[in-house]
């Protein structure tokens, strides 16, 4: 069964990258990717009314009467083992105080994951790329107004040095293997196994001295979905 749901991730990911745009470093980024498992619509409405209830501390019972409809009932909608009717979801929300529409923001609102692997990340071009700096795009952002991309990147020990990396966005790096002095603007940190580095990337950035090879760190760089 493993094998199968990690088989079913890679081409996920993979059928994912179907839909990739220009990333803000000439990278391939993804935009899109399989919708998740569909929520049935009662099921959605139950769980956002008993939410409701319970925030406002109340007992089914105490709901039930005031939306004047029976325990029993609320029970199913609860449940999501009925469709309830417009005016008793107008009932319900007037009781909640809430408007109506909230029963179905829960539904409309995509919910995404993604799960990757260990060594089934997607092997994506960068600038880097040439100079020996391999990058594994290991999760994907499919809504909202960022994108955000996780790569683990990995310097063999032919890498070069490459520190002309500038695009919009903030970078963080976290270091798992090997050392580098790496560069952001005029500055130069080194970065050894557990250290981290946050930065805006509008400024040139990228690794100046391989110290000790091969090593691997993750990067995860946010910018704003145009």
């Amino acid at each position: 069964m493993a094998e199968t749901q990690a088989t079913r991730q890679d081409d996920a990911l993979r059928a994912a990258a179907e839909a990739i745009a220009d990333g803000p470093d000439g990278a391939k980024s993804v935009s899109n990717a399989p919708s998740r498992d569909e929520l049935t619509l009662e099921i959605s409405i139950g769980r956002k009314i008993r939410a409701l209830r319970q925030k406002l501390q109340l007992t089914g019972a105490d709901l039930a009467t005031e939306a004047n409809i029976s325990s029993g009932m609320l029970s199913k909608i609860e449940n999501g083992g009925i469709s309830p009717s417009l005016s008793t979801l107008q009932s319900l929300a007037r009781v909640l105080n809430v408007p109506m529409t909230s029963f179905f923001a829960d539904f409309e609102e995509r919910r995404d994951c993604s799960y990757v692997k260990s060594g089934k990340g997607l092997p994506i071009e960068r600038r880097g790329t040439k100079a020996g700096h391999r990058y594994e795009l290991i999760g994907h952002s499919l809504a909202g107004d960022i994108v955000v991309e996780p790569y683990l990147i990995t310097l063999s020990e032919d890498a070069e040095p490459y520190t002309l990396f500038q695009h919009e966005g903030v970078e963080f790096l976290y270091m798992l293997t090997g050392k580098v002095h790496y560069r952001h603007a005029d500055k130069t940190y080194l970065l050894e196994p557990g250290d981290a580095l946050f930065f805006d990337c509008g400024a040139p950035h990228g690794p100046e001295v391989l110290v000790e090879t091969p090593m691997t760190y993750l990067s995860i760089i946010i910018y704003p979905r145009s």
